[in-house]
């Protein structure tokens, strides 16, 4: 009796041992593709391929991601060994884009150059696009569309997209800056690189900050272009940020005797002229090109202060020209502008919109002081009712992922060297937070580009911002001032 009660006790071990879960443990992989995104200039050493991740890290048995990697080898015969991971800002921005003017960057001169797409982005596997949002942009820009439906119109956008999403078991959650910046990590790993430099621009300078708190070990520099940092809340500042660089550059103009001699006062004239329109809107009519019909628009300071806004570095020394032409009632590039509003796409693609929703929504209106955001949008006379959110809380709401831990928006400190840049003119990410974020990098270094604006490195008719950046991937422990940065003088402001 005992001998079969211990024969029944080893075969119950035995089945119970064979119902055990096993510890699952996932490990992200590379695999090369012959299939690229883009085509690559002639000539160009590269190996194109998706790194393999997983969407949730907290589930080892969950769905995985692939996100596309271009490795560009250096042109050097002797390149150095820390190459550079490149990856753009946005949120939702593509990466991949770049892949095909790699003949254009001076970085392929000294080592390997790797441009890395974030998860939820444009050829990321998969895409977290919104072709139902920006249908709704479209809509709601034409002349004849009513503001009162503005709310329902982007509500139902964003509850339309997330539904496809998440109906493709999308875990919006997971779309974010921590799980980029883990990318990042998983694909450092992964191409055996013990050593690497990073560059970023704008929104993803975010990324680099999380990667320099969370994973900083192989880090040798990082380039910050147009810096948005952790402790900022973006939502709170971007229309003072707009005004004040708005009233610098005007100012500017005031100072600089050809500019003053031709648009004297204008700051005052200008400002006065927006707060008008926005009590008394300006109408301008424009003929429809779909069906040769005028159109009329009803245009407020909010409206009008896209004079700065559209401009870029390339032609920012116009706005004082282009801000008289409007005083003057000449609103022919007014006109232009309406007019590129009726070119209707052949395909709304929404690229890269879900992604950006889940990380604002997620990172940035948490944060947000709801009395600060309400007093933005009437702060200042000139553009009264522009919001200063990038996407409002009832869209944030509808979009429904999880808030950011606090730590998400607090400042990170890092001994890893750092170079900051800015544009003078910059009113999405301004010079002040540069300087801000600076501080928490002992050794570091900030230059700012005088009459430039946004994105730096990414001025292609001049390339002095990514001289700049190369220099110092050549040596981060100096500040660099290669030739091409002194000869950038003042705005030239074009007179009439």
């Amino acid at each position: 009796m005992l001998k079969n009660y211990l024969l029944f006790l080893l075969l119950l071990s035995l089945f119970s041992c064979g119902k055990k879960e096993t510890n699952v443990v996932f490990t992200p992989t590379f695999t090369e593709s012959a299939t690229t995104t883009h085509t690559i200039p002639e000539g160009q050493n590269y190996t194109f391929g998706y790194v393999e991740v997983l969407e949730n890290r907290e589930n080892p048995a969950g769905n995985t991601i692939k996100l596309p990697v271009y490795i560009f080898k250096s042109r050097s015969k002797n390149p150095k060994k820390d190459p550079i991971i490149y990856t753009v800002g946005g949120p939702g921005s593509s990466t991949m884009r770049s892949a095909q003017y790699m003949n254009y960057y001076q970085y392929l001169d000294d080592r390997d150059f790797i441009l890395f797409e974030q998860r939820g982005t444009q050829h990321a596997q998969p895409h977290l696009d919104c072709p139902e949002w920006s249908e709704a942009v479209y809509v709601s820009n034409l002349p004849d569309f009513k503001e009162t439906e503005r709310d329902s119109l982007f509500e139902n956008a964003a509850t339309r997209c997330r539904e496809r999403l998440t109906a493709k078991g999308i875990q919006l959650n997971h779309y974010n800056t921590n799980a980029t910046a883990a990318d990042i990590e998983d694909l450092r790993k992964v191409l055996n690189i013990e050593s690497y430099n990073l560059l970023t621009i704008s929104y993803s300078t975010k990324i680099a900050q999380v990667l320099l708190r969370d994973y900083s070990t192989h880090i040798r520099s990082v380039v910050m272009d147009s810096p948005l940092p952790l402790a900022v809340n973006y939502d709170e500042e971007s229309v003072a940020n707009l005004m004040e660089v708005v009233e610098k550059l005007l100012s500017d103009c005031e100072t600089d005797e050809k500019c003053a001699a031709n648009y004297p006062n204008l700051k005052n004239r200008f400002f006065q002229y927006l707060q008008d329109k926005t009590e008394n809107p300006l109408a301008v009519e424009v003929v429809n090109p779909n069906t040769g019909k005028p159109a009329t628009f009803y245009l407020q300071g909010k409206d009008l202060i896209t004079v700065f806004t559209i401009s870029n570095s390339n032609s920012v020394a116009n706005v004082p020209h282009e801000i008289q032409k409007i005083l003057n009632n000449d609103l022919s590039s007014v006109k232009a502008q309406l007019a590129s509003l009726f070119q209707k796409p052949t395909q709304f693609t929404g690229s890269g919109i879900g992604m950006r929703l889940s990380v604002w929504c997620a990172e940035e209106y948490p944060f947000a002081t709801k009395t600060v955001i309400a007093s933005e949008k009437t702060n200042y006379p000139e553009v009264k009712g522009l919001s200063p959110m990038v996407f409002e809380s009832n869209i944030c709401d509808i979009w429904s992922v999880q808030s950011a831990k606090a730590i998400e928006n607090k400042a990170v400190q890092s001994d890893v060297p750092v170079l900051v840049l800015s544009g003078e003119y910059d009113s999405e990410t301004p010079v002040k937070w540069a300087s801000q974020l600076q501080k928490k990098f002992p050794n570091s270094y900030h230059v700012t580009f005088k009459g430039w604006k946004h994105t730096v490195t990414t001025n292609w008719s001049n390339p002095c911002g990514m001289e700049v950046a190369n220099a110092f991937f050549n040596d981060p422990s100096s500040k660099p001032n290669p030739a091409c940065f002194g000869e950038i003088k003042p705005l030239k402001f074009k007179v009439e």
